[in-house]
């Protein structure tokens, strides 16, 4: 479904990313939420998103600090993906941005300070491509507004992280009822509600 779009590669399967959700600032320990880069105080999601429009991966959360190399070095998801993405000699890879390193199942953009023009048409076309992540984002703020009420998002006095982890999957299951932007753009078909809850 990737590749028909334009993708470069054909082994491409999901795409990889952080987010920052924006939290009111915390009391305690406020600079450890803090995101220099976002300029707000947060917690730190990583997703895999599939081109059916599901989060089909999600870990978290993580201080505001946590850059997204880091995030997957403090996951499993690495050696989850060699036990599900290679299939004898073929191997099947996630594609994320330039913050993510480079190995055998998670392919990046070409960061080399001269790309060649080849290396320059290949970031193109897996950007366009890769845009997917961020609806993926979209859609859970989308379908549960309050989780995006930054106000409202006090760590220490409310579960928080369990709040946006639940509007994911219940994102997840709007997306198996009536698709979403990401299966139309992909022109895929999101599974069943039993099959995604497994009933």
């Amino acid at each position: 479904a990737i590749s028909k779009k334009g993708a470069p590669i054909h082994n491409c399967w999901a795409f990889i990313d952080g987010t920052a959700r924006p939290i009111c600032r915390p009391t305690q320990n406020q600079q450890e939420y803090f995101s220099g880069h976002k300029r707000h105080h947060c917690l730190k999601y990583q997703s895999v998103l599939t081109p059916d429009g599901m989060i089909v991966n999600l870990r978290g959360p993580y201080n505001g600090r946590r850059h997204d190399a880091g995030m997957l070095r403090d996951t499993e998801l690495y050696s989850e993906l060699m036990q599900i993405a290679v299939h004898g000699d073929k191997k099947y890879i996630i594609y994320g941005d330039p913050a993510y390193p480079m190995s055998e199942l998670i392919l990046k953009p070409y960061c080399n300070r001269i790309l060649t023009p080849e290396q320059i048409a290949f970031n193109k076309a897996m950007s366009s491509v890769r845009q997917a992540v961020e609806w993926g984002f979209g859609k859970v703020i989308t379908d549960f507004a309050f989780l995006d009420f930054k106000k409202n998002q006090k760590i220490l006095l409310q579960e928080v992280s369990n709040m946006y982890m639940t509007g994911v999957i219940l994102s997840n299951c709007l997306t198996c009822l009536y698709g979403g932007q990401t299966s139309s753009y992909f022109s895929t078909v999101p599974p069943t509600l039993e099959e995604y809850l497994n009933i």
